[in-house]
């Protein structure tokens, strides 16, 4: 049973805010979007654009404490930091470390599929009747890696996408390359999932949901939210440029600047930013027929409009720096190696910050101790995929509905402060 209509203060304008937004419209609430910069001006911008329902698999994994140091003295390989930011970074990074072992690898699967499983309806879902879903493109995903002995070093990842119910088809040799031509003839060996997709323009997809939002009587507001308003244990409003905005319940979805907000609200989220980096080749001379990830170099090929997005590495180097030269060299490098003779019109870059929580898993739902008030980031590198679905889950709380997913492990509760 759906509760009164309410009035919504949703912090962030994302593609998990603009979902929430949307979904709760469609319950028969009032929402207002307040956003410092304006509709998809962050990570829902600079994504790699895949619908990568199978993406269950954190960076993680097994054997990771022992490969961390080499990567990161090598400048081949998609692991980067700035040292001058270590000190900082150490106790987040002691805790997203101890999560490196298979038993925690295989829970942190278990919880992302329900929230990424089925991305490409929960984007058909979320986008019908709004006029961005014409950005949607539904699409095979494939990973290529240099031969079969080379997948096979994977072997663990891919045990978690079937035991998470993901299938595939595996190509080698001459018939990955009759497949697709776009490729080096370094790479031998694909599997391809079905039932994936990609957004032709992630930037405008989301702000043409934001149009949307407002067409339907939505309040957009650009402003920095500084603290939440209460009263006996429940929200009351936000203070937003100045003024209190008067609120039956606020979601907070400012993805990596989500830290000071979750502080206001009692939690303590170890948070941090992953920087991704983009290249796009404008006007290439070669496209893949779909969206790829070049294993070897841990980036993702994705045909967009007018344009391919090459995108991917990870570096930890906070909010602050300014994008580093090291990424986007090693993007080039992998580009020419896997595209050989791939040219273009001309080549833009991007850096972007991903919120990568410390255990891998988004921080989904009511925070204990204040009523009304809920958190939706930490998407790591699946909040496009997941954001419809995490959207439309808040949505379902604030209306007084259960979801029909076990919500537990994105439990706030799991980040709440000593004392509160």
């Amino acid at each position: 049973m759906t509760q009164e209509p309410k009035t919504i203060a949703i912090i962030g304008a994302g593609i998990v805010g603009v979902s929430t937004a949307i979904w709760l419209q469609r319950d028969g609430h009032k929402v207002v979007l307040i956003d410092r910069a304006g509709p998809a001006e962050g990570a829902s911008y600079g994504n790699g654009g895949v619908l990568a329902s199978c993406s269950i698999v954190p960076v993680t994994g097994p054997g990771l404490l022992a490969k961390a140091p080499k990567m990161l003295l090598s400048p081949d390989q998609p692991l980067f930091l700035k040292w001058s930011y270590v000190p900082k970074l150490l106790p987040w990074l002691r805790k997203y470390m101890s999560h490196a072992n298979a038993a925690d690898t295989t829970r942190i699967a278990k919880a992302l599929t329900p929230i990424v499983g089925d991305g490409l309806n929960d984007h058909l879902a979320l986008s019908a009747g709004t006029g961005a879903e014409k950005w949607i493109k539904p699409s095979d995903y494939m990973f290529i890696y240099d031969d079969r002995a080379h997948f096979e070093t994977d072997a663990f990842g891919w045990k978690l996408r079937r035991d998470n119910g993901f299938t595939w088809e595996e190509f080698e040799g001459q018939a990955f390359h009759d497949l697709d031509p776009s490729f080096s003839p370094d790479l031998n060996f694909a599997t391809r999932l079905k039932d994936h997709g990609l957004i032709a323009d992630p930037g405008q997809y989301v702000k043409d949901l934001a149009t949307h939002v407002e067409s339907q009587g939505g309040t957009f507001m650009r402003a920095d939210v500084t603290d939440i308003a209460r009263e006996n244990g429940h929200v009351t409003g936000v203070r937003a440029g100045g003024e209190t905005i008067d609120c039956d319940a606020v979601v907070v979805a400012t993805g990596v600047w989500s830290g000071p907000l979750a502080d206001i609200l009692g939690l303590d989220v170890p948070l941090e930013a992953e920087r991704g980096y983009h290249l796009e080749f404008w006007e290439p001379n070669m496209m893949p027929t779909t969206p790829v990830m070049v294993a070897g170099g841990k980036f993702v090929a994705t045909p967009m409009d007018g344009r391919l997005r090459l995108a991917g590495v990870v570096e930890f180097g906070g909010i602050e720096a300014g994008p580093s030269k090291a990424p986007l060299d090693l993007l080039r490098r992998n580009a020419a190696k896997a595209f050989p003779g791939l040219r273009a019109k001309h080549i833009t870059e991007w850096m972007g910050h991903r919120p990568a929580t410390s255990d891998s898993i988004p921080v989904i739902g009511e925070a204990p101790g204040l009523k009304g008030a809920f958190t939706g980031f930490g998407h790591h590198h699946i909040g496009l995929t997941g954001g419809p679905k995490t959207g439309r889950l808040l949505a379902q709380l604030i209306s007084g509905r259960q979801p029909n997913v076990d919500l537990s492990a994105y439990s706030p509760a799991r980040f709440t402060k000593a004392g509160h």
